[in-house]
């Protein structure tokens, strides 16, 4: 995924066209806006990677602005402040910005804290992204239903389905391979982990199993009969 969606929030518009030009040119694309009002509905309206603020701005500064986004957004900011806001540059990086560039700058200057910030944003995301797959590996989905092997639990359109230890193994074993017919002996030699001499208990285990999660178990969604072969989890 490209990170290259950049806010810019400045009052002054000279200073704004100038910085989208540059940004442009860069190979980013660029949103603008007058004050943080107009920033937090752009924010709500676009997929945005990384912000450069303005403080002194009217109906909401930037210090207000980067407050109010910080409630729901990681992306980096960069304030952009005058030499005589020194405080207001503090309390900025304090309430979440993530850099600050001081007026007047030099264009490469602002665009070598873009591109260091967003490095770090990607690399986060990305490190959160593999952290997110590494929970999900024993996570199984088909359709509503959601198994998770390692918590032993059952949801069911996001709400949970109460299993016996037995009927879990018998559905986890069924979704882990969705459209693969099981027949009763594979399936009781799988999950007894003994040779099938009579297979009735299959036939109970996944009756009850329709029983908790289908709506109407006599015509199965998910838990799928293939008469003389054996039982399915339907893709």
């Amino acid at each position: 995924m490209e990170y290259n969606h950049i806010l810019v929030v400045e009052d002054d518009k000279e200073i704004l066209e100038g910085i989208k030009i540059y940004l442009k040119n860069q190979g980013y694309i660029v949103f603008g806006a007058g004050n943080g009002i107009e920033g937090l509905d752009m924010i709500e309206k676009e997929e945005i990677h990384l912000a450069i603020v303005d403080i002194m701005m009217p109906k909401m500064d930037g210090i207000t602005m980067t407050m109010r986004l910080r409630e729901k957004h990681d992306f980096p900011v960069i304030m952009l402040t005058a030499k005589s806001e020194e405080i207001d540059k503090i309390t900025g990086l304090n309430v979440g910005a993530d850099d600050y560039v001081t007026k007047p700058f030099a264009p490469m200057e602002l665009m070598a804290r873009v591109n260091s910030q967003l490095r770090r944003y990607k690399k986060f995301m990305d490190a959160l992204q593999g952290t997110m797959e590494v929970k999900r590996e024993h996570v199984y989905t088909v359709g509503g239903l959601e198994l998770d092997e390692e918590k032993a639990s059952l949801t069911l359109d996001g709400n949970p389905v109460k299993l016996t230890p037995l009927e879990f193994k018998v559905l986890a074993l069924l979704m882990k391979h969705p459209g693969r017919v099981f027949s009763a002996e594979e399936l009781y030699e799988r999950v007894w982990n003994e040779r099938a001499i009579t297979t009735d208990t299959v036939m109970v285990h996944i009756r009850n199993i329709r029983e908790k999660i289908e709506l109407n178990p006599k015509k199965p969604r998910y838990l799928k009969v293939v008469w003389g072969v054996g039982y399915k989890i339907e893709e």
